[in-house]
């Protein structure tokens, strides 16, 4: 499996606090069936002034450990982005890091308040020729006001990542809904972990897709981890990875009065 969103880097964010933290993650994470994560360290003005480059420093020192200890996790760079105004200056600066330099970038909206031109926003990226991959929607706090919009996003070309802790209920029972819900209407491309300790959000994506599979079969859950994960990585073009099921499936057949009442199925 591959995990496309994880805050393994030590002391630069909100995630693993100490090189000990980190290194006990990637133990966690190869347990778990995990092969490469992306070290998506919060960049969000104010707050987390990471770039680029200190990712990447924190990144490659933390692969050395890794080596160090014969602990098989390949890391590959990348940030979890918050949607300011400054996103695209700073992707096209290269002060903002994408999925292992791809086209490909995470991108986290407000938790609480849905911002303004939030859809404008978005694809003035896609645009501008990146793909903005929507970290944990079903986790905002805004979601049930504004599906609507997540949903003409995802049918728009930009992708959905949702959590697996959500999918299993860690999050509680409204993200785990959404979660669901986006799940039931083929709307997400890729799960991932968030992880950002060993206790309350580890490395650990096995059980998300397993839940996951029960809603939207094997093959799916297999893209959600592995496929479409991998076509990242690669800067894969979009439309030579699997499809989302809600791009996949035929639209509903529409009859009139009269095909209604002689169709052998009604």
């Amino acid at each position: 499996m591959i995990d496309l969103h994880c805050h393994m880097l030590p002391g630069i964010d909100d995630g693993a606090p100490t090189l000990a933290t980190s290194v006990a993650m990637a133990r966690a994470a190869v347990a778990d069936g995990i092969r490469v994560t992306a070290c998506t360290s919060h960049i969000y003005p104010g707050l987390y002034e990471n770039t680029a480059q200190v990712i990447r420093g924190a990144r490659l020192a933390l692969q050395a450990e890794l080596k160090r200890l014969d602990i098989p996790l390949t890391l590959v760079d990348g940030a979890d982005t918050h949607l300011v105004p400054e996103v695209l200056e700073g992707l096209r600066s290269g002060r903002i890091p994408t999925l292992n330099g791809s086209r490909y970038l995470l991108l986290e909206p407000p938790h609480h308040v849905a911002p303004q031109r939030f859809e404008e926003s978005v694809f003035a990226l896609q645009v501008a020729g990146y793909v903005p991959v929507i970290t944990h929607p079903e986790r905002l706090g805004w979601v049930g006001a504004h599906y609507a919009a997540f949903k003409r996003l995802a049918l728009a070309g930009v992708w959905m990542q949702i959590t697996a802790g959500a999918v299993t209920g860690a999050f509680g029972r409204t993200p785990k809904r959404f979660a669901e819900k986006m799940l039931d209407e083929g709307l997400v491309h890729i799960l991932a972990t968030d992880a950002h300790d060993l206790e309350q959000r580890p490395p650990v994506l096995s059980a998300g897709r397993d839940a996951a599979a029960r809603r939207v079969g094997d093959i799916e859950a297999e893209h959600l981890v592995l496929t479409r994960p991998k076509g990242i990585l690669s800067n894969a073009e979009p439309d030579s990875l699997p499809p989302i099921p809600a791009l996949s499936r035929p639209p509903p057949i529409k009859r009139g009065w009269f095909g209604r009442l002689i169709s052998p199925h009604d």
